[in-house]
């Protein structure tokens, strides 16, 4: 199995690569600089390093990179710095998302390529009509307004309930949503739901980065997992006493 990574150098990102590498897949990662990815996996045999930005890359580039992937896993996100979260570029997970399924629909795979997006449990799942309360309601209504992050995860797992669907030829999907995420050194025991069981805003879990990346690396590797959750928003939690 080959699996295209980006935001590898990320947090949650280089652990993804760890367990999808254990896992015997092959992998090649889009990254700013190679210096981010771990010193020991940098010169893994199955890993592939493509030093770029991936929004910089022509709609041919990326093509070359997608075809021959069977799956496609996005761990980006925006650093949590002044410029991080204003700055360029504001829509770098939707971007990424939506330029990426449309190289995957142009190489014509002969099997559906897993688009696993990493996301956040404080976005709904519309095709469930989760309800939530008045008071997180207005609270995610000031977030699309003053934190540019928010409504970028939101349109990316829109592009894929929306524009990707259920019946696509070319992807099958999962945006797999996180509580808090805390640091782990090690998997523990974690549990996923259709929609969350706690409210994101004023009662939220945490959930490891390794955990989230154990889960990710599993909807990509393991058959029976990917058709409980493809076309999907599933919500991670873990259940040790870190949570």
């Amino acid at each position: 199995m080959k699996v295209l990574v980006v935001g590898a150098t990320g947090a949650t990102g280089s652990k993804l690569v760890r367990q999808l590498l254990d896992r015997g897949a092959q992998v090649k990662a889009i990254v700013r600089s190679v210096q981010g990815i771990p010193e020991d996996l940098r010169n893994h045999e199955k890993l592939e390093l493509v030093e770029a930005s991936l929004l910089g890359l022509s709609d041919t580039e990326l093509q070359d990179l997608v075809k021959n992937c069977h799956a496609i896993a996005s761990c980006l996100g925006h650093n949590m710095t002044f410029k991080g979260l204003y700055g360029k570029p504001r829509r770098l997970v939707s971007d990424a998302t939506r330029r990426l399924c449309l190289a995957a629909q142009k190489v014509e795979p002969e099997t559906p390529v897993k688009f696993v997006l990493m996301n956040s449990s404080g976005n709904r799942n519309r095709d469930l009509k989760e309800p939530i309360s008045l008071a997180q309601r207005a609270v995610i209504a000031l977030l699309r307004v003053l934190v540019p992050p928010h409504p970028d995860n939101e349109q990316a797992a829109e592009y894929l309930r929306l524009k990707i669907g259920q019946n696509d030829p070319s992807i099958e999907w999962t945006a797999v949503r996180s509580d808090s995420l805390i640091d782990a050194e090690k998997t523990s025991a974690y549990e996923t739901h259709p929609s969350p069981i706690r409210s994101a805003i004023f009662n939220a879990g945490k959930v490891s980065r390794i955990n989230v990346a154990h889960f990710m690396a599993e909807l990509i590797t393991n058959a029976s997992t990917w058709d409980q959750w493809k076309g999907k928003m599933p919500v991670i939690y873990s259940t040790s006493s870190e949570s």
